[in-house]
């Protein structure tokens, strides 16, 4: 299976510099292809990625735009296949119409094997036109990458991600399943019992970052002092992404390494970003990077993750009895059952429903959704557990 793994480098100023050129001369051949295309497709015209790279060579000809001959020419053969895949995820409603990139923000640029190299014994990367620079390994693995991407966030730093070809590993089985409940106040509710606080990255340091902000809001529109002011913000916005990704790893590696399942809700969690009410706590909360880790993880060490159906109402019905409470809102936290007079609090409630449901989605596939939840009601919860090892 493949993985992903990024390494921080450190280029000279004179690298750097090169480096600057190389985003700057991808960003400009991505939005001229970008234009040459949107134009194309509203003149009926059919442009595809044989067009552009035909067209990117008659470019480079021109005498005012010389200087994209001074980088390497892979970068930018490979931004037009990027934007070949940008169209194509467009067109399949995987994602937005592709937009122009900016010169200010994250940058990035991609290799091919032909145009970098990596030394082991010097520890760094040789890159086209560029040089030898400087690597931080973190992994003592063999890096035969196919493609490798140059990266450069909003903070200054520099990275290079490589794409590589892992074993996938067994874990040993533990013969442990467990039901997870992600929320808001508390990250996550473990259907054993365990309660994982929110650590609240951006509220930790939401006084910092709005003195930054004003700060930045002072400074005049190209001047130095704003260029600081926008390092200094774009720093600690860096410093918080990183801290949302240790804790989402560290919490995927353990659930991983202790349970052989672990049932989960498939959460709508664009939809939940449009709630302005929700957007910041959801996206602090970073759900999303739980989630796509956990899979990953599963995969790689032999573990299953199984999602339950999004419309089932895990908050609203009693893992008791089955029976379900409409009077549940987003506010209620605990609640006693009308039916069985069991009291739940609405997370514990949740994640037992979600392991409850998920063990009879395991067993007998297909979604469960309220009309077959409804079906639930009368029966214990012991009884559905029954149904779902039984088969």
């Amino acid at each position: 299976m493949k993985a992903r793994h990024t390494y921080r480098i450190y280029p000279t100023d004179d690298q750097a510099t090169q480096l600057a050129q190389t985003f700057g001369c991808v960003r400009y051949v991505w939005n001229w292809a970008l234009n040459l295309r949107s134009v194309g497709f509203k003149n009926g015209e059919r442009i595809g990625y044989t067009e552009t790279s035909a067209a990117l060579t008659l470019l480079k000809k021109r005498p005012e735009l010389a200087w994209l001959n001074d980088v390497s020419s892979v970068p930018l053969q490979q931004t037009l296949r990027d934007l070949q895949t940008a169209y194509t995820n467009f067109f399949d409603k995987r994602a937005g119409y592709p937009g122009f990139k900016r010169k200010f923000g994250p940058q990035s640029a991609e290799y091919t094997k032909s145009a970098f190299s990596f030394d082991a014994d010097t520890r760094t990367l040789a890159l086209a036109k560029i040089g030898a620079i400087k690597v931080k390994w973190s992994r003592d693995i063999v890096l035969e990458p196919s493609s490798i991407r140059i990266l450069r966030d909003a903070a200054g730093r520099y990275f290079v991600s490589t794409v590589v070809e892992v074993a996938a590993v067994a874990l040993p089985a533990t013969g442990e399943t467990v039901g997870i409940d992600f929320g808001l106040n508390r990250l996550a509710t473990l259907s054993t019992g365990e309660r994982i606080a929110n650590p609240k990255h951006s509220y930790r340091v939401q006084w910092r970052m709005k003195f930054l902000q004003r700060r930045l809001a002072r400074k005049t529109k190209g001047s130095n002092r704003r260029k600081k002011a926008v390092h200094a913000a774009a720093k600690l916005h860096a410093k918080i992404a990183d801290t949302r990704k240790d804790t989402a790893h560290k919490f995927s590696t353990e659930m991983v390494k202790r349970f052989d399942t672990i049932y989960i809700e498939d959460l709508n969690l664009r939809g939940m970003v449009k709630n302005h009410s929700l957007a910041r706590s959801v996206s602090d909360a970073g759900i999303g990077m739980f989630t796509r880790l956990l899979e990953s993880k599963a995969e790689r060490y032999g573990r299953q993750v199984v999602k339950i159906d999004r419309w089932c109402p895990s908050s609203k019905m009693c893992s008791a009895c089955g029976h379900i409470n409409s009077a549940v809102v987003l506010g209620v936290k605990e609640w006693t059952c009308p039916h069985c007079g069991a009291h739940h609090d609405r997370d514990d409630n949740a994640a037992a429903n979600i392991k409850a449901v998920g063990q009879t989605v395991s067993a007998h596939g297909g979604a469960v959704r309220p009309r077959k939840a409804q079906a639930l009601q009368g029966k214990s919860r012991r009884s559905v557990n029954q149904q779902a090892t039984s088969g």
